[in-house]
């Protein structure tokens, strides 16, 4: 990356609002990072000090901004992070282009339905008996697809993605490293003094547009399908049990945890190290704040729960403001029944 001021306002649609429009930038950075030839943003006031310091050599700002730091250039756009998006993504790493290629140690068994010219298979890879590859699908090193799964147009497995038998992909679904999809559900019943297995006979449906991060586990169903819908994004780590459905457009973050049978509506967020019981529905447009541990249904609603178990947002807060009083509590009590004053509230 080198390029003009000038140029970059151009390439924005934004406006020059300080420093010389032949001052060039040759990368790009948070304001906290940012260094001489560095570019960066800000969009959001909480990180007003950050912009006032920063040593970047020039800031994307929204318009509108009443004033700029001193010694650093200024452009005006529309939405400071969606522009600095552009920038990154036409001046930053490149992803390789799809490209379709069989590797030769690639083992792809003679029934599966694909255009081999249409699509790209890594070295290493398992593709078994029945499968259903869609036109423009990469398969990365190491995957293994197993018998009778179908995976759509557009998507791309990374390396080391399992796919366990007569699981569905829709189209441009993309798992990262280490995702296994359609592993047993944990199904057990304690009989004559032993753990016995309880077969698990569904599949894992998966709709287009889903993204599913590095580590991420969704077991197939005891029977039926475990299922979740277009436009859902899953984080890393994150376990999904048996026959869970989780609707259209989610968001699942780091290190969640949902049990079996439970049913997730549209647009919910969940945020990191939840857990959500077995066989509890969440509301559509449901927020989980991080940690929050879901043990009975949550309506439909656009509301925010946190704690465990989790309960509506303000209810929490207040909860812990109670907690946090309870050393002064317990040292008022402890001064009434030696009759002493006690000390009043604070």
């Amino acid at each position: 990356m080198n390029i003009a001021l000038s140029e970059l306002a151009e390439l924005l649609e934004g406006q020059l609002l300080s420093g010389s429009p032949e001052t060039r930038v040759t990368g790009f950075a948070s304001l906290r990072e940012a260094l001489a030839g560095d570019l960066s943003f800000y969009y959001d006031a909480r990180y007003k000090d950050r912009l006032m310091e920063t040593k970047a050599t020039a800031v994307l700002v929204p318009e509108g901004l009443e004033k700029c730091p001193d010694k650093v250039a200024c452009i005006a756009v529309k939405n400071p992070s969606h522009a600095f998006e552009k920038v990154v993504d036409t001046y930053g790493y490149q992803a390789t282009a799809f490209e379709p290629v069989i590797h030769p140690r690639a083992c792809i068994a003679e029934d599966v339905k694909a255009d081999l010219s249409k699509i790209s298979v890594a070295a290493c890879a398992v593709i078994e008996s029945g499968a259903q590859i869609g036109d423009g699908t990469e398969i990365g090193a190491g995957c293994f697809v197993g018998r009778n799964a179908v995976i759509g147009a557009g998507c791309k497995l990374f390396a080391n993605v399992t796919v366990y038998e007569a699981c569905e992909l829709g189209d441009r679904v993309i798992l990262h490293s280490g995702t296994v999809i359609g592993a047993d559900g944990f199904g057990y019943e304690f009989d004559k003094g032993r753990h016995r297995k309880v077969r698990q006979a569904g599949i894992v449906q998966i709709d287009n547009d889903v993204e599913i991060g590095a580590g991420t586990m969704v077991d197939r169903a005891r029977f039926g399908r475990t299922w979740i819908g277009e436009g859902t994004k899953i984080d890393n780590l994150v376990q999904i049990g048996h026959n869970v459905i989780i609707g259209k457009h989610c968001i699942i973050v780091a290190a969640c945890a949902i049990a079996g049978s439970a049913v997730i509506g549209d647009y919910v967020v969940i945020a990191a190290q939840s857990g959500v019981a077995g066989h509890v529905n969440v509301g559509s447009f449901v927020t989980l704040g991080a940690r929050s541990g879901v043990t009975k249904d949550i309506p439909t609603g656009k509301a925010t729960y946190m704690g465990f178990p989790a309960m509506p947002v303000m209810d929490e807060r207040r909860r812990w403001a109670s907690i946090n009083r309870l050393p002064h509590l317990s040292a008022r009590v402890k001064a009434l029944e030696k009759g002493q004053p006690a000390a009043e509230d604070e």
